[in-house]
């Protein structure tokens, strides 16, 4: 081994295995490790640490390596100052790039430490100089690098902070090793996620919904309209399936053909999907179909008239599509970067590929809960690195018919 570095992990390492998880990263990327100090908390909260020298054959592996430990949580003791390297093409980072986590982190440059702003996964690391002559550090999507940005290359300088698990909520178990919740009560459930959205919205932070077409193939429009008129939902992510369907419902009663006051499908019945769209085409956009009294009812209306945000992106398989949707994807993604800022609770709903999309660009400190009838679509967000996410499979109509009584108690009168 002709490269080590020494390295510090501080947090609940046996009883939440992170140590464990660290020991066989180190292996699994080719290193080895020497544990020098050990030292086990006593108490339950106690929190243990242990100094570990890691080594690996050369040092572009070890600096891999390390980066890779930081989605842990992991420090090197002495980080030194960060390296930086230059953009030679728009589109493409240097190679070595620093590969971010969604942890808060911090860059030292010439001694001194620099908070990254919008912490976000799988993103470079560009520095820069502020209009009073200081230094910033922000993630840069590798989409918008630019020629000559100075990137931080490999793992020196960095500093990456857990966030604690009550900054999260500890309602479903450990940030770093939760499982989606199937048998415990629901209704303890739904008010522990009530009561970190009353928490955000005191704090004066936004709340953030990313939500597919079961919110309204399960009849829970009525339910999420009540939660936009009462405040609780700030901005909305989705795709072209979930406003078309919605729009659908107000126009004529059904979602994807289906009717929804009966269940069964309606004689052609399938085509109000696109009769939907090409009203709101002809209208020029939803808020103007709103404003023209042809859609009158539905979350999209809601949002509209309550003045709430929402990004719809769309995907292939998409029909029309609604105008005021992102057809651009790497659009698409900055219109949701653009959203992220002041957000302090997100719900994710029925939809895999935007759950997964919105954990990606949030910061760890934020608490996410995806809520799913599919047990694989609440592991998957977890999986991909929301320190802070938290699965539960039930269906989504009644968990937001739940959540609605909870939040609303008189909605259904309205």
């Amino acid at each position: 081994m002709g490269a080590s570095e020494t390295i510090e992990v501080t947090g609940h390492l046996m009883d939440r295995g992170i140590l464990s998880r660290v020991l066989d990263d180190i292996r699994h990327y080719g290193g080895d490790y020497v544990i020098d100090a050990f030292d086990v908390g006593h108490e339950a909260h106690d929190p243990s640490s242990a100094t570990i020298t890691v080594k690996a054959a050369t040092d572009a592996a070890l600096q891999r390596l390390l980066m890779r430990l930081q989605t842990r949580g992991v420090n090197q003791r002495d980080p030194g100052d960060a390296v930086l390297g230059t953009a030679e093409l728009p589109g493409v980072l240097p190679d070595g790039f620093y590969s971010t986590t969604n942890l808060e982190t911090r860059v030292r440059i010439d001694g001194a430490w620099h908070d990254v702003e919008n912490p976000e996964m799988d993103c470079g690391l560009v520095v820069t100089g502020s209009a009073d002559g200081g230094t910033r550090v922000r993630t840069v999507p590798m989409s918008d690098v630019e020629v000559g940005m100075r990137i931080v290359v490999g793992a020196s300088g960095i500093e990456v902070s857990v966030p604690r698990p009550d900054a999260v909520g500890d309602a479903f178990g450990p940030a770093d090793g939760p499982a989606p919740s199937y048998d415990k009560p629901q209704a303890v459930l739904v008010r522990q996620v009530a009561d970190g959205m009353r928490r955000a919205r005191a704090d004066g932070k936004r709340l953030l919904w990313v939500a597919g077409p079961g919110v309204v193939h399960t009849g829970a429009v009525p339910a999420l309209v009540a939660l936009v008129r009462a405040g609780f939902v700030d901005t909305l992510f989705a795709g072209n399936a979930l406003a078309t369907h919605d729009i659908e419902a107000s126009l004529y009663g059904t979602s994807l053909g289906v009717d929804l006051s009966v269940v069964p499908g309606v004689e052609h019945g399938h085509e109000h999907h696109v009769r939907a769209i090409n009203t709101v085409r002809k209208a020029g956009s939803i808020a103007a179909a709103v404003a023209d009294g042809v859609l009158t009812s539905g979350i999209m209306h809601a949002l509209v008239t309550h003045r709430k945000r929402y990004v719809l992106v769309g995907s292939v398989r998409d029909d029309g599509p609604l105008p005021d949707v992102h057809t651009d994807v790497v659009e698409g993604q900055r219109a949701m970067r653009a959203e992220i800022e002041g957000v302090g609770y997100c719900l994710m709903m029925a939809t895999q590929l935007h759950s997964v999309a919105t954990g990606n660009i949030l910061p760890a400190t934020v608490p996410l809960v995806c809520v799913d009838i599919n047990p694989s679509v609440v592991t998957k967000v977890v999986d991909r690195g929301s320190h802070q996410g938290r699965g539960i499979v039930t269906d989504v109509g009644l968990f937001l018919e739940q959540l609605a009584l909870e939040l609303v108690p008189d909605h259904r009168r309205g």
